[in-house]
């Protein structure tokens, strides 16, 4: 069929970081990529823009991880992650957090996906290395939601999810946000934050939920939309902003970027 076919960097952690750094902060990425040809290219692109690649694990002997995704105007068609080297490398990864590289124990933000293992995901959910974190955990994908589960179980990090997720993490089926985010607090998530496309979108605390809808945009892409509201959402939370402000700035920052306004 005819189309584009566009190459760039990405990967949710990655499209976390490059948001982050365009909303004024200073990312630093923590994973495994190819001393490849392919490895060598992607890091001199996060390097340009603005990214801290220091702490990423480079690999002798496994190829960069790659994902490829095809659109339609009716958005995501279809997707694969080969993400088989991070696998691999397991807690390799984590390593700038207990050598001294980093502080120890770390007390930032964390931006932390599911394309990590079960195993991994629920050793960083117990860690006492990431215990003074604050955790913001994304599942990458609903095949890898449940992912997610050492969070919940542990009462750990803010998750970010999809109304889709949020129901497979829950084992039902949600006809709001509102009603999802009840729903993961119930069931011993301390914060989630559930959008839901176009529809409203809500982050629920112990304290209460906050819920708002998205501005009306006329889609042109989806890729990566997720992971730019929570890059926006983490960014508005560090610089102080009050919890309906810095939903309302991250609704705001999604739309612009699904509308094709925003610039990768």
């Amino acid at each position: 069929m005819p189309g584009r076919i566009t190459r760039l960097p990405g990967g949710v952690a990655l499209n976390i970081a490059m948001a982050l750094a365009r909303f004024g902060l200073s990312p630093a990425l923590i994973s495994a990529v190819g001393r490849d040809a392919e490895g060598t290219e992607l890091m001199a692109a996060c390097a340009h823009r603005g990214l801290i690649t220091d702490y990423v694990y480079r690999s002798d002997d496994l190829p960069t991880d790659i994902y490829m995704a095809v659109e339609g105007r009716n958005g995501l068609i279809a997707a694969i992650a080969d993400a088989h080297s991070l696998e691999a490398v397991g807690d390799k990864i984590l390593h700038p957090f207990s050598n001294g590289a980093l502080p120890s124990p770390y007390t930032g933000a964390v931006a932390l996906d599911g394309n990590l293992t079960v195993d991994l995901l629920s050793q960083m959910a117990r860690s006492p290395l990431l215990a003074q974190a604050d955790l913001r955990v994304a599942p990458a994908s609903p095949g890898k939601a449940l992912r997610l589960s050492p969070f919940v179980e542990t009462g750990r990090g803010t998750l970010y999810v999809n109304l889709e997720e949020a129901g497979l993490l829950c084992q039902t089926v949600f006809e709001t946000s509102g009603q999802a985010a009840e729903g993961l607090l119930a069931r011993g998530a301390v914060r989630a934050v559930v959008t839901d496309g176009g529809n409203p979108a809500t982050v629920g605390t112990s304290e209460g939920v906050i819920t708002q809808k998205p501005p009306a945009v006329h889609v042109t892409r989806v890729t990566g939309a997720g992971d730019t509201f929570m890059a926006a959402h983490v960014a508005s939370e560090i610089k102080g902003a009050a919890a309906d402000a810095a939903l309302a700035q991250a609704l705001e920052a999604a739309a612009l970027y699904v509308s094709g306004e925003t610039k990768i």
